[in-house]
């Protein structure tokens, strides 16, 4: 799990909260008809600018950032290592009771490849041709919440406009300036607090989370593109240690 993601917008609702209700009156804070206009408004244009699939599915991705588990580039070495021992030793059926210790699907797959006998050119064309899509939809997902974490504010904008011309048309009534200005400034406020803590920090996890995810697999692509061919334990440790920088390499040394 993400603990970093879900403690940012903890924190930062807390930092936000604890702000209004320190200066008194936080019931002005709420406004339904300026958070309609604010968050319906950024709604409706996203189902405009995207399919209603694509927008459901921003939600399971979302989730999967969070709580998902990417294999570190040291896990990964040193199970393609033993996993190259044991193909030069026992061949690749011994790898077979190895499969329940993998709870990672594209592994898992990749794994089964190689115990079933696909050539390694098999293998690569395949799983390649499934990071691509995985690539794929992160990237609508990235697009999608970028596009809310800007049409939010813009929302924001509009409903600031609407408040102050029906505020602008009550200009008998002085008193009610203030009242009326900070009510028209509440549609602002929201588009900018769900664009800035929400939308655009986790369009930004999710392209960082997307390029974990895309070079784990890939490095999982070459270990069993590399076992397949018959490479002993060495050759894959120095082929996969080509993902890491060389300041890192030491630490991921795994043992033969």
């Amino acid at each position: 799990m993400d603990v970093a993601t879900i403690i940012g917008i903890i924190l930062g609702f807390a930092v936000i909260v604890s702000a209004i209700v320190s200066g008194g009156g936080w019931q002005m804070f709420l406004n339904i008809p300026s958070l309609g206009i604010t968050i319906g408004g950024m709604f409706c244009a996203t189902l405009i600018h995207f399919s209603l699939h694509q927008l459901l599915g921003i939600f399971s991705i979302i989730k999967k950032t969070l709580i998902a588990k990417i294999l570190t580039p040291a896990d990964l070495t040193q199970k393609m290592v033993d996993f190259a021992a044991i193909n030069r030793r026992d061949g690749a059926l011994a790898l077979e009771k190895e499969i329940q210790n993998i709870d990672n699907p594209f592994f898992t797959k990749s794994l089964q490849m190689l115990i079933d006998g696909q050539e390694a050119d098999e293998i690569k064309n395949s799983l390649n041709l499934e990071i691509e899509n995985l690539r794929d939809r992160h990237e609508v997902g990235k697009k999608i919440l970028e596009y809310m974490g800007s049409a939010a504010p813009a929302f924001g904008m509009i409903g600031t406009l609407i408040g102050l011309i029906q505020m602008l048309k009550n200009l008998s009534d002085p008193s009610g300036i203030g009242m009326g200005m900070a009510t028209a400034l509440l549609t602002t406020f929201y588009g900018a607090f769900a664009a800035n803590l929400l939308f655009l920090p986790l369009a930004g996890k999710l392209g960082i989370y997307s390029k974990a995810e895309a070079t784990s697999m890939e490095m999982i692509v070459e270990g069993i593109c590399s076992i397949a061919q018959g490479q002993n334990p060495t050759a894959v440790r120095e082929k996969l240690h080509s993902f890491i920088s060389h300041s890192k390499r030491e630490e991921v040394k795994a043992k033969v």
